[in-house]
């Protein structure tokens, strides 16, 4: 999705933006932040559970033999009827094995799997990539504690703003709120770049307003580059 000039653009935003503050911004670009195996499970477990009773509520029965007819003896009449149960028993766990491998091979085709999950779920994933990958890259260890990591999937449509406890001591969460519709608002009209650049400037006038540099020393802790994640 992204062109060297648009990685350029969005390495020379973060380097613009961390000499005008203390706070260090780290920007990811994934591709998608889960696989969701268990998706395509989920949806074909509940086919095949609830597959033979909607069928029968829609009026859709197993035929067994008239089991009083005049002609048959009693023993005939229960060997019948244990034919006909096993049938029948047969015939559904036939049907739930069907629907098990019908839908888990429609739901595993990755755009319909997307389609199918969650969104809440995909949400939660979103954010549990981005706090793992806040804690793999360090930016809970710099000096004052001013990490930043603008986190972005694409195939979710979904980003993350999190900030180390240095600045969520004195920044309110939903003050990245606008940072964030950026960053969605450039995936959707795809121009990743360009959100990255609006959120990164947006990010670094709260990170400016409380943590200038001053007369101190302002060391680049983190890469100012742009980290691409491929599909899991």
């Amino acid at each position: 999705m992204l062109t060297d000039t648009d990685r350029a653009a969005i390495e020379a935003a973060v380097r613009e933006a961390e000499s005008r503050t203390l706070g260090e911004i780290y920007c990811v670009l994934a591709q998608e932040a889960s696989d969701y195996r268990e998706v395509p499970l989920a949806w074909a477990a509940a086919a095949a559970l609830l597959g033979p009773a909607l069928l029968l509520l829609a009026g859709i029965e197993v035929q067994a033999p008239d089991l009083f007819n005049p002609g048959w003896t009693a023993a005939q009449v229960g060997g019948v009827a244990e034919a006909a149960a096993r049938a029948a028993l047969l015939g559904a766990v036939l049907l739930q094995g069907l629907l098990f491998v019908a839908v888990l091979l429609l739901a595993s085709a990755p755009p319909v799997r997307r389609v199918l999950t969650p969104r809440g779920l995909k949400r939660d994933r979103v954010r549990r990539r981005a706090q793992e990958f806040f804690l793999a890259k360090g930016l809970h260890a710099t000096r004052e504690r001013t990490g930043v990591l603008i986190f972005v999937s694409v195939r979710e449509r979904m980003a993350e703003i999190i900030a180390d406890e240095g600045v969520a001591s004195k920044v309110e969460p939903r003050v990245w709120d606008e940072a964030m519709a950026a960053l969605v608002a450039g995936i959707r009209r795809g121009e990743p770049d360009a959100g990255f650049v609006a959120a990164i400037r947006m990010c670094a006038a709260v990170l400016a307003e409380h943590f200038p540099p001053g007369d101190r020393d302002n060391p680049n802790e983190l890469p100012d580059s742009l980290v691409e994640l491929p599909a899991l």
